[in-house]
């Protein structure tokens, strides 16, 4: 999660006085890294995957699962064991992995020692190389802890005891929170510093509000009991009681509610810079879909919620918007910024016919003297209207010693800010004095409870990126309708009642079945004659489709329709094959064996996550309240290892015949 320097943080109150020098110094670095690489053509495809655990400790003699606070010391034992290992020591396909820390003390993520490629077998020995990993990282604990893949600890926050060991809320000195300790957050200066600066830049703390799931027996008005209502240590104390802590809601106050989440994320290097920005606009319209159909997070703080997803609780726990800029209060230049800055996409970046200027519909601020000296320096309008948009925002964590840089060869001043803007997409230069490509990270999902899960949204989105490229489809809608998509995605069972704004017609204009684009040539192409050749390797370097002669524009509002996600994945009438269906289509296209297609197909029969809120309201202690006991935790965390280990039997969330150790599951086909 971001930079990670060893030095000294500033204050707020020091670090605000260098906020323009930082934004001014981080657009020259994006524009020595244009200079440089703006024309760079023919990277491959390679791809990662960025999966993050809670580590819990399990008290059976309590029966409580806590989350373990020994981040630092786990990393430490796992560097080192991974330190001593070679590629010949893992399994087949596979390099070292690597582990990082993340901002709760309890977390770790993990990353494929190396990129996948865009072979078959890389594909298919994704859920291995996950398995691995979580192996490892097991290994190395100690008897009683396990790495969970899971989206939010339901008792996070709770008045008892949820981490292990226990430390009182009241000395939590960066986040001044009524709920979470001081010791909860990573220990690393970046990550304290940016939770006492998102409060001190805000002017309060952050107010997170989710409505109550309501049952048979949840006290209406609900008005938290558990809540310290009286507490008086910080200054922000009162705000609970004074209106920030709303009826009907489950009230967070810390940025660890939100950041201390687990999430999938994927990242995909391009051919070019412009197909990297064709992927991003791609992308977000899928993002919400997504979202909606891996939720995984309807427990908060103890109670159920009336939500599935963890979206709003991270956009609402770093929103560092002014009560001027949040339009609670008159601002002397009406600058209102509408989000906060994680949220979802603003602006669709593509330099290419088929983004028409109606699709970008809401409102985007953007920083005009950085906007004009992008232009000056010859960057398209869209592009530079997306960079100036991302510098409307702060810096919020500077070090003293990195203040003055080298903007030739650092890039540090510009992802000082791109990397505090958590969108759903994130669109990634390459990085300076390095053999990276353009890159587009895909981050919307919520992590899944085992590997097989998480492997199977990975595949499915890879696939569909190059499905997207190989046939030219066309996704855009209004970005304004990308926003009600992503509020109705974390309502409660979205996935499987709710409706999604998506586009009717996919194919390019005057086609009316999927049609593969040639590849652009960089040393081996298909034929040109006859049918295609059958492609070895997922590929980049498609040619987009050129602009007809002639193409009716009829109103954009007939373009998109509500649609189910059943539908939006099965396929809507004679021009929407669905997104299972362009994928499908794609493989066709793909030499494949039949061995190695029946595991890809297994990946494709994707289902919603609803197993936990149905654990929860089924338990025999469960009252009908709406809340998650500490027995009800303990019970539900030691299903979920009994499920990722294949002990438990749970076919609304795994095939029959899913066990973590048979098969692709263990060693792919290596042929």
């Amino acid at each position: 999660m971001g930079l990670l320097y060893l030095g000294t943080p500033l204050t707020w109150d020091e670090a605000k006085q260098h906020a323009d020098h930082v934004r001014e110094h981080g657009i020259t670095q994006f524009l020595h890294t244009w200079d440089r690489v703006k024309d760079r053509w023919g990277d491959e495809l390679l791809w990662g995957d960025e999966v993050e655990y809670m580590v819990v400790t399990f008290d059976d003699e309590e029966k409580n699962a806590k989350l373990s606070l020994r981040q630092t010391e786990i990393l430490a034992k796992l560097s080192q064991v991974v330190g001593d290992l070679t590629d010949d020591d893992t399994p087949a396909l596979m390099t070292v992995p690597t582990f990082h820390p993340e901002y709760g003390r309890y977390m770790l993520e993990s990353t494929p020692g190396s990129p996948y490629t865009g072979s078959i077998p890389d594909l298919l020995s994704v859920e291995t190389n996950m398995h691995y990993r979580r192996t490892l990282a097991r290994k190395h604990l100690k008897e009683n802890e396990i790495p969970f893949t899971f989206t939010s600890f339901p008792r996070l926050g709770t008045y008892d005891v949820f981490t292990e060991p226990y430390f009182s809320p009241d000395d939590a000195k960066s986040s001044h929170s009524l709920f979470l300790p001081e010791e909860i957050t990573n220990p690393h200066a970046r990550f304290p510093t940016l939770t006492a600066n998102i409060r001190s830049r805000r002017g309060s703390k952050v107010a997170i509000n989710l409505p109550i799931f309501i049952d048979e027996r949840t006290p209406r008005p609900f008005v938290d009991p558990t809540i310290p209502w009286q507490r008086s240590i910080y200054p922000e104390d009162p705000e609970a009681k004074n209106g920030a802590a709303l009826i009907d809601h489950i009230y967070m106050d810390a940025m660890g509610f939100g950041m201390g989440c687990c999430c999938l994320q994927l990242t995909f290097q391009s051919c070019n810079v412009d197909e990297a920005r064709r992927m991003y606009d791609a992308l977000i319209p899928v993002g919400p879909i997504m979202l909606a159909l891996t939720a995984a997070s309807p427990a908060w703080r103890g109670y159920l919620a009336d939500v599935d997803c963890r979206w709003n609780v991270i956009a609402g726990s770093v929103d560092d918007r002014t009560p001027e800029e949040r339009g609670l209060k008159p601002s002397k230049d009406n600058h209102i910024i509408p989000k906060s800055r994680y949220d979802s996409v603003d602006l669709y970046i593509a330099n290419d016919w088929t983004n028409k200027p109606e699709y970008n519909d809401a409102p985007v601020p953007y920083n005009k003297g950085i906007f004009q000296r992008l232009r000056n320096h010859g960057i398209d309008e869209v592009l530079a209207k997306h960079i100036a948009h991302l510098f409307i925002r702060d810096p919020l964590v500077i070090f003293s010693e990195t203040i003055n840089q080298d903007d030739s060869t650092s890039s540090d001043h510009f992802e000082n800010i791109q990397s505090t803007n958590w969108q759903t997409l994130r669109f990634k230069p390459p990085p300076p004095n390095s053999s990276i490509g353009w890159r587009v990270e895909f981050r919307s999902m919520e992590v899944q409870m085992t590997d097989f899960e998480n492997a199977a949204f990975a595949v499915f989105i890879v696939l569909l990126s190059r499905a997207i490229l190989a046939f030219n489809l066309n996704f855009y809608i209004p970005i304004s309708k990308v926003d009600q998509n992503m509020a109705r995605a974390q309502r409660r069972d979205a996935a499987r009642s709710g409706k999604f704004y998506f586009r009717k017609d996919v194919l390019p204009p005057g086609q009316t079945t999927l049609t593969i684009s040639p590849l652009s040539c960089s040393g081996s192409c298909s034929p040109a004659e006859g049918a295609p050749a059958k492609e070895k390797l997922l590929r980049n370097c498609f040619v987009p489709v050129s602009r007809p002669s002639h193409v009716e524009d009829g109103p954009i509002e007939d373009e998109y329709e509500e649609m189910t996600v059943e539908e939006i994945f099965a396929g809507k009438g004679s021009k929407f094959p669905g997104l299972l269906g362009v994928v499908e289509a794609y493989i066709d296209t793909l030499d494949v064996d039949e061995g190695d297609r029946l595991q890809i197909s297994k990946y494709l029969d994707l289902t919603p996550a609803t197993w936990i809120r149905n654990f929860v309201r089924s338990h025999s202690n469960y009252n009908r309240d709406s809340v998650v006991s500490q027995e009800i935790n303990y019970d539900l965390m030691v299903a979920v290892d009994e499920i990722e280990r294949g002990v438990r039997r749970v076919p609304e969330l795994l095939p029959e015949d899913y066990t973590p150790t048979n098969g692709y599951h263990s060693k792919p086909n290596s042929a």
